[in-house]
């Protein structure tokens, strides 16, 4: 049986944080669009910079999930509210990327429950995400969470403007 590993990154891991960013990103979306958007995109929200500042932000924590000390994916969560959610104990999850080869593996899950029982121990109310709405593995796999829309929000990838869902969890 394969062991997966999660556990909190560390400020000098951000370089591997954007590259695996920058992969799982560029597998998941680029056919679906132009590689000036797509090149935008990744440039502006991957580099290893705005990583290092994410990781190390207050309200910020990136979980890292590991397969037999490979990095197979990660979760970011952002402490913070979604305005239709009003004033309410929130914690968003920014980012939940998983590498290709890790897919069906058990990494999603284990990053998902691992976000999921964080989220309790810090007392929020709900977790929520906004997910690109054609992307419907992604949405089928956060419902199997117990996630539901109760929304949408505009993404900007590159200059296009895109449709998010936005899917909450009480937690």
């Amino acid at each position: 049986m394969d062991e997966i590993i999660i556990r909190r990154a560390a400020e000098k891991e951000a370089v591997m944080i954007a590259a695996l960013s920058r992969e799982t990103f560029c597998e998941s979306f680029s056919q679906f669009n132009t590689k000036s958007d797509i090149d935008k995109f990744l440039s502006v929200q991957f580099s290893v910079e705005k990583l290092i500042a994410q990781v190390t932000e207050k309200g910020n924590i990136f979980l890292l999930a590991y397969m037999n000390d490979t990095l197979a994916g990660y979760v970011f969560l952002k402490e913070g509210t979604h305005q239709n959610l009003n004033s309410v104990n929130a914690i968003e999850i920014s980012r939940f990327y998983a590498r290709t080869q890790f897919i069906g593996k058990g990494i999603g899950k284990a990053l998902m429950n691992a976000a999921i029982v964080l989220s309790k121990d810090m007392g929020k109310q709900i977790l929520w995400l906004g997910t690109w709405k054609y992307n419907q593995r992604a949405v089928r796999f956060y419902a199997s969470f117990g996630f539901e829309k109760f929304g949408e929000q505009d993404f900007l990838l590159g200059d296009d403007i895109q449709r998010d869902w936005v899917m909450k969890l009480d937690l």
